[in-house]
């Protein structure tokens, strides 16, 4: 039975396309789902080719999950990416974690990120994945931001709410120029042209969760939808499409 929709917004990364359909379907009783581009002829040749599910919405990170998320009714939402390699055994690490805190949002370890808080992809319920973000906007992800910050805001409100919680051997390899896996293309170069803005963005809606004090966790900065906690953009953040 499938149990998890893997929502995969893409971005001109049609090399991906079957090794990420084949790795997820490899490890979870998955549906993976693409959202691409319109316009995107590369890539929906690609996923065309490759016979993967797909839409062609268009729009930024958020707004692609969102588009995901209400195409499939499994009880169970992953917000993946196209540069990422699930290993043998997370999602049932997602899951146990997701029971044994009582949680709705669990972040997965990417092998990159430092500490025990932050991720930069999420096993959702069903339920919280169609929950609004902080201030009713339609979720789970604010789509305000250009591409980054949407991880670290979705952290925060899961957190103020009192249903988030970090599963460490839920591993999922960020295939990422920081990590020495992949080459820096035009994709991770978008990605970064509008960090300083969502990071002031993401500093002025901080005050949507008071009275909590919420701060970035100290391995990321805020804008962290790359893998990095210094204070300007490395040579490649992530853009998921």
């Amino acid at each position: 039975m499938t149990a998890v929709a893997v929502i995969v917004p893409v971005l001109d990364r049609p090399r991906r396309v079957r090794p990420t359909l084949h790795a997820f379907n490899a490890t979870a009783p998955a549906r993976v789902l693409f959202v691409a581009e319109p316009d995107d002829r590369r890539e929906l040749r690609a996923l065309r080719g490759a016979g993967a599910e797909h839409l062609a919405p268009g729009g930024n990170y958020a707004q692609k999950i969102a588009a995901g998320i209400a195409a499939t009714d499994e009880p169970y939402v992953f917000t993946a990416a196209d540069d990422l390699e699930p290993l043998e055994g997370w999602f049932e690490a997602a899951l146990a974690a997701m029971h044994e805190h009582g949680a709705q949002a669990v972040g997965v370890n990417d092998l990159i990120q430092r500490g025990r808080v932050h991720a930069t992809h999420f096993l959702l319920s069903r339920a919280y994945a169609e929950e609004p973000t902080i201030d009713g906007q339609p979720g789970p992800f604010f789509a305000g931001y250009w591409h980054w910050c949407c991880d670290d805001e979705l952290i925060a409100t899961a957190r103020f709410r009192g249903v988030y919680a970090y599963a460490p051997e839920a591993k999922v390899r960020h295939l990422h120029p920081l990590a020495g896996l992949a080459d820096d293309d035009d994709t991770y170069r978008r990605g970064r042209l509008r960090w300083r803005e969502d990071r002031k963005l993401f500093q002025k809606r901080r005050r949507l969760w008071r009275p909590l004090s919420v701060s970035p966790p100290s391995a990321t900065a805020p804008g962290s939808r790359r893998p990095s906690g210094r204070s300007r953009p490395p040579t490649g953040p992530a853009r998921r499409g």
